[in-house]
């Protein structure tokens, strides 16, 4: 699974300013729906929403907020690199600097249960996570990802 096939280039964030998990969710929702001409609060409602049932927060400093959008066509990333870690309610209890929004259609396939691996996978990989910390720009941090894969 390639993770270039659902992250764009542009959706590799640096430096990205956060003063808590529900403002940083909001913002990267606010994005995301721009880019795909969705509904701001649809797309912000379906992320906090699988929030409450449980962080997303995977450990090592890393989160994989997502959610299942109705007339979404296919995968969708956003990955962001925090300027200050935050607290994310991680089940390791670790504050949080690696971020991957992922947003996935309504419709459960296989296909994207490893969209969401694959990106569970480089993130769980200690040395990309590394890379992901130490990149020096947006590129950098779109090969450190894409480069798992």
């Amino acid at each position: 699974m390639q993770i270039s096939t659902f992250l764009a280039p542009e959706n590799a964030l640096v430096d990205v300013e956060a003063s808590d998990k529900a403002r940083l969710l909001t913002e990267l929702s606010a994005r995301a729906a721009r880019s795909l001409s969705l509904e701001h609060e649809q797309v912000s409602q379906e992320i906090l929403r699988r929030e409450e049932l449980g962080s997303t927060g995977v450990g090592g400093g890393a989160a994989i907020p997502h959610a299942r959008i109705p007339g979404l066509a296919s995968p969708f990333g956003i990955l962001a690199r925090l300027r200050k870690p935050i607290d994310f309610d991680a089940i390791d209890g670790k504050r949080v600097d690696v971020v991957f929004l992922l947003l996935l259609p309504a419709s459960s396939t296989g296909y994207h249960l490893k969209v969401l691996a694959a990106v569970a996978r480089a993130l769980r990989n200690e040395p990309v996570l590394s890379a992901l910390r130490h990149a020096e720009d947006a590129a950098g941090l779109y090969a450190a990802i894409t480069s798992a894969t």
